[in-house]
């Protein structure tokens, strides 16, 4: 009896403060005083896990003063779902759901954060109605996607392609909202977990992006991505966006060897070129022993790029003009690579073998072998830059290999060539070496 009189008490005082300042409380006096003991009223039962009791009054609240606070919305969640749970009757749930939604709506509308509270919609449809709400919460999930996926739980994401597969699967579109969407979905997850260090917030992606992967599998061959993308790239080819969607899809699902990407990327290359489109085209012209215009597509691509990116592009470069037998041009591209990144040891493993390859048409009198000493000289600094065991083991393969072809001893004797004697190697290669034999 005595806790009830200081709780009315403070209930009586607390309605004698806020009259003061009644507008905060609601659009009148009187819905001030109201929300203020309603208020009361349902934090009590709500405190005493008495959801049913509190609703009434909770409801009165969201009537007479919907901007009062966002715990409000917050407990009203538990509120009307355990109304939910206290019936059975369908049409009563599905009026208590709709409740539930218009008060998601207030929410928005009073303290913001559209995207996170569209997305709790979609999630409570579809906890609370299942199937039978399938196109209005795949719809939820979907506006609060484009309102702000960088704004949403990591969860929610997943929910949107799992609705996505769920929509499709049910007969409500075809298999392109699938590939659509699982673009939109990866890429998200892509840039949050580029915006985060967090490493249980990055597990957490990343198990979300591994579950995404796993539901996108039956629909990502190659096949089925080319038939989708194909009807579309044909309908509309100047489409820079379209353009930009098919050559990212395909490159992520591996399918860079298909002509459709081929077109795909020459098309935005042609429409809105830049580095990387320039680039893709000299990969795939290389791939189709396009060489020279595989060089001129890196040349392109040179002209723009960013520092980090001129290394695989110079070494690209080398290996077309290799390719062209322009072995000088060529060295000189793994050259510019080794500039950009002095920790690898490829651009010189692709000297070693350029001098091989170029052996032939060295004038030494030896038949060409005294170019085998440049290439194993550039094999064996190749190691002595790049420690990595794919590079060491790769480069002394390359000096097992071309120390067989050093000229024997009475070759270099007719010569007036000694082991050991300094040598210039004539011609393209032009480098000076060490005299080295074999028996």
């Amino acid at each position: 009896m005595k806790t009830l009189k200081f709780a009315t008490l403070g209930l009586l005082m607390t309605i004698s403060v806020l009259s003061v300042s009644a507008q905060k409380w609601g659009a009148t006096p009187e819905d001030s005083v109201s929300c203020v003991t309603n208020t009361f009223l349902y934090r009590e039962a709500f405190k005493n896990k008495q959801y049913i009791e509190a609703y009434e009054p909770w409801k009165e609240c969201l009537e007479k003063c919907p901007a009062n606070n966002k715990n409000l919305y917050i407990r009203g969640v538990t509120i009307l779902k355990s109304k939910f749970n206290a019936t059975k009757d369908p049409a009563e749930r599905k009026a208590i759901v709709d409740e539930l939604m218009r008060m998601y709506d207030l929410r928005i509308q009073f303290f913001g954060e559209a995207a996170e509270v569209t997305a709790r919609k979609a999630y409570d449809m579809e906890q609370l109605r299942g199937n039978a709400a399938l196109k209005e919460y795949y719809a939820l999930y979907a506006e609060a996607m484009s309102l702000g996926a960088s704004d949403l739980e990591v969860a929610f994401i997943e929910r949107y392609f799992d609705a996505t597969v769920k929509y499709v699967t049910a007969g409500n579109a075809d298999t392109t909202l699938i590939v659509d969407n699982y673009d939109i979905a990866s890429d998200a997850l892509d840039a949050l977990l580029q915006n985060t260090t967090d490493s249980a917030k990055r597990t957490e992606i990343h198990n979300v992006l591994v579950n995404v992967e796993n539901h996108f599998s039956p629909f990502a061959s190659c096949e089925e991505l080319v038939k989708i993308y194909t009807k579309k790239f044909n309908a509309n080819s100047n489409d820079v966006a379209l353009l930009k969607k098919i050559t990212t899809i395909l490159r992520k699902k591996k399918c860079m060897d298909t002509e459709l990407f081929f077109a795909a990327t020459e098309k935005l290359h042609s429409l809105e070129p830049t580095p990387s489109t320039a680039y893709l085209m000299a990969q795939m012209c290389y791939n189709k022993d396009k060489f020279s215009e595989a060089a001129k597509y890196v040349n392109d691509a040179l002209q723009g790029a960013e520092e980090k990116d001129k290394y695989n592009m110079y070494i690209l470069q080398g290996l077309c003009y290799a390719n062209s037998n322009n072995y000088s041009a060529a060295r000189a591209s793994y050259n510019r690579a080794a500039d950009m990144d002095g920790t690898k040891g490829e651009p010189y493993r692709l000297i070693s073998q350029l001098y091989a390859k170029g052996a032939r048409a060295v004038s030494d009198n030896m038949g060409g072998r005294s170019a085998y000493w440049a290439a194993v000289d550039a094999a064996r600094k190749a190691i002595s830059i790049d420690d990595s065991p794919e590079n060491v083991e790769a480069a002394q393969r390359l000096i097992n290999s071309y120390s067989g072809h050093f000229p024997k001893q009475d070759e270099a004797f007719m010569q007036d060539l000694i082991d050991g004697n300094s040598y210039t190697v004539p011609g393209w290669i032009g480098v000076t070496t060490t005299v080295r034999t074999r028996k």
